[in-house]
């Protein structure tokens, strides 16, 4: 545990997320809610802490304050008397007169923070992916090998491999090539349907992680990015940069293989929360011994009530979070955060409902996610006809709808 002891980890939190659409308009991505009470960033940050990370610094910048207030909140139980902390680095022109300008920059701006820890090693880490990993395994093989740099990778579909940083590597097993979301990704040598991805997890030895920010920031060619500039050229130079496997660490192995999900469309986001609705899904929410800690709100049970023939509350194969109200209507393969209401006679099908939302009597929803603070008026219907929801919401391109109180408030106004 001691180099998980002497690591600083710091989250990269400050992105839109744009493939995400409308459900990034008010917030960051690692603050976008996931699995019925959580919010992305949580399983990142429960990762460090039950790894025995306990000095924990969060980079934010694009519309922050869902998150800081969330961090606030749900954060705090570390304790400063053991030099335990969860600290906010909103971008504050430290070391340039300019925001964040990358996933670089965002660490070289407080470089002066960094240095007052004192850390042996730097862990830097994206807040917006949905995994469980045991830090610690990745920080101890780091070490024993008295690396520079080692980088955590994992397998991926050759075709999803565009999104990500694609990694290859030699007979050694230290990184080759790197290359960031490349139009023809490299497949594996072994299998040609599946590529190396990095995950965007990047363990530094503190002083080497000093001097090549400080380079970087010096070279007015670059963009000032992990994936796209400091990776490729330390590779490109001969540095030894060590690839450490997801599957050496991962807490939540599904069907024989690692899970980790980047979430980072409707589609995505969609499928990895109804995947929570199975019999034994991908991703254990119920592992005592490597808990998700999030802010937790002080609610009642969920309620369901009526049981008249025509009007019965009830749900099948769903999730549904505290202080809901289920009031004779039907939930099939769905997932409520909390604070919904679904008022009677409705109907609701492979669906994701985030906090505060409020069903109106008759309401028809099928394949849909229902973002915070809608209030869904009577007799409304989603997901039958296609061509109607395109006209009204936003509509992907595996056909679920995405619903914001953005598009119900332009869809009550009146036309002139």
């Amino acid at each position: 545990m001691h180099a998980a002891r002497s690591t600083v980890a710091l989250v990269l939190a400050g992105g839109r997320g744009e493939r995400l659409r409308q459900l990034t308009d008010r917030r960051a991505k690692p603050a976008v809610p996931f699995g019925g009470k959580f919010r992305i960033i949580d399983f990142t940050l429960s990762n460090c802490v039950n790894s025995g990370i306990r000095r924990i610094a969060i980079c934010t910048q694009y519309r922050a304050q869902s998150l800081i207030r969330h961090v606030q909140r749900g954060w705090s139980f570390l304790d400063g008397r053991f030099n335990e902390f969860v600290e906010l680095l909103p971008a504050q022109q430290r070391e340039t007169a300019e925001w964040y300008r990358g996933t670089a920059d965002a660490v070289y701006q407080n470089l002066d923070i960094l240095r007052h820890h004192d850390p042996e090693h730097v862990l830097v880490l994206a807040g917006d992916h949905v995994y469980k990993m045991d830090y610690a395994k990745m920080l101890s093989q780091h070490a024993a090998r008295g690396s520079k740099v080692t980088l955590a990778c994992t397998e991926v579909p050759l075709a999803d491999a565009v999104n990500f940083g694609v990694v290859q590597l030699d007979e050694r097993g230290q990184v080759s090539a790197f290359m960031e979301k490349p139009a023809r990704p490299a497949p594996l040598p072994d299998r040609p349907d599946a590529a190396l991805a990095s995950m965007g997890i990047y363990a530094f030895d503190a002083d080497f992680l000093y001097e090549e920010l400080r380079a970087d920031a010096r070279d007015r060619s670059s963009g000032h990015d992990f994936g796209k500039d400091i990776l490729p050229r330390l590779v490109k130079l001969g540095v030894a940069v060590h690839a450490h496997h997801f599957s050496e660490s991962c807490v939540n192995m599904a069907r024989g293989q690692p899970y980790w999900r980047d979430v980072g469309t409707v589609d995505a986001y969609w499928e990895a929360n109804l995947d929570l609705t199975q019999v034994v899904p991908d991703l254990n929410m119920y592992d005592q011994d490597w808990p998700i800690w999030t802010s937790q709100e002080q609610l009642p049970p969920a309620k369901f009530v009526f049981d008249d023939e025509e009007r019965r509350g009830y749900a099948l194969d769903s999730l549904v979070s505290g202080g809901c109200i289920i009031s004779g209507s039907k939930l099939k393969r769905s997932l409520l955060f909390s604070n919904v209401h679904v008022h009677s006679y409705c109907s609701i099908e492979d669906s994701v409902i985030l906090p505060n939302v409020d069903i109106g009597r008759g309401v028809i929803l099928k394949r849909a996610v229902v973002d915070k603070g809608c209030r869904l008026p009577a007799g409304l219907v989603v997901g039958v006809d296609p061509d109607e929801d395109r006209r009204r919401f936003h509509v992907t391109a595996k056909g679920v709808t995405l619903i914001t109180p953005q598009m119900l408030q332009t869809q009550a106004q009146p036309r002139a």
